[in-house]
């Protein structure tokens, strides 16, 4: 039992490592700033999804701009900012710029430590950005790193604010990502290394569908899961969703993600695992043709089977049986309950072992003390016979019976020599 124990428990720190442990970042080289840049002339214009049947289309432009869970491609740090023609915001003043080809950092000179990272991970992302999705993606990228999330406000286009509550935002449409070096909340966490590549995932997938709609459980979870992000509460949720049957159905969030805060955690962990299951190693092939099929501009069920042979509902079928079987018995597991089990049969076997091992070095104390009790014996005897001398008078007739009872009574050793006994010494 101790042995079962102690295994489960090591394989659950492991599984942990894996889910704590990130992707390790190349160290960058000097940032050497170029020349200014020329002024910014890329514009993007955003086109609105077709009006859902039984609304009616409003007359007033300001009611087109529909809010961020609105749309199915909506996502929140991946804003869709409606009609018209945005322009990128002109560089602040006092910030540096950096220009890698394909991408420019602008920064404040006093965060050039936290970028250097960004920009040593940047090609690397690309390319597999570019790997996963099978079409060239991130042709002209900028990436605007704000020192705080109400600085980040001041640098979003003009018309088109950023959610107050992301510490990263991607404008697709322009090629733009904002990022914030502080947490939106006091003492929160924040890898802003992950925060890059979830931006930078949103925009190569809208270059790699050529602006096309998905759903948005679709776009949030490829850049959830391009970016590498690892999360046990969201990963837990998921679990305990597969046990308990309240997974919701792909269909559902086609339309919108739920209000409720419990059902959009649900949505968001079955967005990710969802992708997940499709971009396996042996489908990836099918998933490029899928992106290939909906760049194209057909709808995304017809796409899916295209690629997959089996429609939406069938996939996730699929999805949900690998589910079952990955999750069924990991919230058991993870469990406090079954922790603190553990945690009481490993005091128990320690305590067990300790005991053992203190009465085997006990008895080796006993062993080892009546040796040495035995030897100093042996020297007291050899010692007394060495004092003890019996000398025989000259001519004097000792009985053979006499001399060998002294003999042994002393272990004085003695010989005989023309009818006589003589000690030795």
């Amino acid at each position: 039992m101790a042995r079962v124990a102690a295994r489960l428990t090591l394989w659950c720190l492991m599984a942990l490592l894996l889910l704590v442990a990130g992707p390790a970042l190349a160290a960058p080289g000097d940032l050497v700033p170029p020349p200014p840049p020329p002024a910014e002339i890329r514009e993007g214009r955003t086109v609105l999804a077709p009006p859902r049947a039984g609304s009616s289309t409003p007359d007033d432009p300001a009611e087109v701009a529909p809010s961020v869970g609105g749309l199915p491609s909506s996502v929140a740090d991946a804003p869709r900012v409606g009609r018209g023609v945005l322009r990128l915001p002109p560089i602040p003043a006092g910030f540096n710029s950096y220009d890698a080809g394909w991408v420019r950092f602008i920064y404040h000179p006093s965060s050039r430590e936290r970028v250097q990272p960004l920009i040593a991970q940047a090609e690397a992302v690309r390319h597999e950005l570019t790997e996963r999705l099978g079409f060239p993606v991130l042709s002209e990228v900028r990436v605007e790193i704000a020192r705080t999330p109400g600085e980040m406000a001041t640098f979003a286009p003009s018309g088109a604010p950023y959610p107050e509550y992301a510490a990263g935002v991607a404008y697709s449409e322009l090629g733009l990502v904002l990022l914030s070096l502080t947490p939106i909340h006091a003492g929160q966490e924040q890898d802003l290394g992950e925060v890059f590549r979830h931006e930078l995932a949103h925009v190569a997938l809208h270059d790699a569908l050529n602006g096309q709609e998905v759903p948005r459980w679709f776009n949030e979870g490829f850049a959830v899961f391009a970016s590498g992000e690892s999360s046990f509460p969201r990963m837990r949720t998921l679990m305990m969703s597969t046990v308990g049957g309240s997974l919701i159905p792909l269909q559902e969030l086609e339309r919108s993600f739920p209000d409720d805060e419990t059902k959009a955690q649900v949505a968001y962990a079955e967005a990710v695992d969802v992708v997940r299951f499709l971009v396996r190693r042996e489908d990836i092939h099918r998933f490029r043709m899928l992106v290939s099929e909906l760049r194209e501009g057909k709808a995304f069920n017809q796409a899916v089977l295209d690629a997959y042979a089996v429609d939406l509902a069938t996939l996730e079928l699929e999805w949900r049986d690998d589910a079952s079987r990955r999750y069924t018995f990991l919230p058991i597991l993870l469990s406090g309950t079954f922790f603190w089990v553990i945690a009481l049969g490993l005091a128990v076997w320690a305590w067990r072992r300790r005991k053992r091992r203190d009465k085997l070095t006990l008895q080796r104390w006993a062993r080892e003390e009546a040796v040495e009790d035995l030897q100093r014996a042996r020297l007291a005897l050899r010692s007394e016979a060495a004092r003890v001398h019996i000398v025989l008078a000259k001519g004097a007739e000792v009985p053979v019976s006499q001399l060998a009872a002294s003999a042994s009574e002393v272990e004085v050793p003695v010989v005989e020599h023309d009818g006589s006994w003589h000690t030795l010494h």
